[in-house]
């Protein structure tokens, strides 16, 4: 008879995501995770199958988290506007106290090498497309922007909207919003 689960599962793949935000994923063991999760290793690998598990449910908690800010944008008919309302939002979203975490999909795609798990590398990059999408149809609302800049213009976004969420584990709200205020400017 199996034994029955002592722990909810989105409990500890929110503990699980908070140790992967903080760390990244190299740099997390299992053993960690046990300690972290406060789950055995084995409940781990019957849960999860093994760390690259956990870390993908920890993607689907981050994506739940993230969709607080994405719907605002999703919702908004402001075009360019609701971007920039979006990079402070995220602002927000990723400070943990005094602290700025940054973005737990750039973190992991900044420390993971090219050949990494080509499953992890798929997902971080699916998440990064739907932001990227986003971006574009907020665009598309703005009829000052020339079709053909649509797809730079939104290149350009997310290059910002990356150095954003690694500048924000280095500076201070006002620089990060001197940043964002920059980035839209003449935009």
């Amino acid at each position: 008879m199996a034994r029955k689960k002592q722990y909810i599962e989105q409990e500890v793949i929110e503990k699980a995501m908070a140790l992967f935000w903080r760390n990244g994923y190299e740099n997390t063991s299992v053993r960690m995770l046990e300690k972290e999760m406060g789950i055995n290793q084995f409940s781990i690998y019957a849960s999860f199958g093994n760390k690259q598990g956990v870390f993908l449910e920890s993607i689907k908690c981050y994506k739940k988290k993230i969709r607080k800010i994405t719907e605002i944008l999703e919702n908004s008919n402001k075009g360019v506007k609701a971007i920039q309302e979006y990079f402070y939002n995220f602002l927000e979203f990723s400070k943990d106290a005094a602290l700025y975490k940054g973005c737990l999909v750039t973190n992991t795609i900044n420390e993971l090498k090219e050949n990494s798990d080509p499953i992890i590398m798929h997902e971080l990059k699916k998440f990064s497309n739907d932001i990227k999408q986003l971006f574009v149809r907020k665009l598309k609302q703005d009829d000052s922007i020339d079709k053909e800049m649509i797809n730079k213009k939104t290149d350009f976004l997310m290059n910002c909207l990356l150095g954003l969420s690694i500048s924000s584990k280095v500076f201070n709200t006002k620089e990060l919003k001197n940043i964002v205020e920059m980035t839209f400017l003449n935009f």
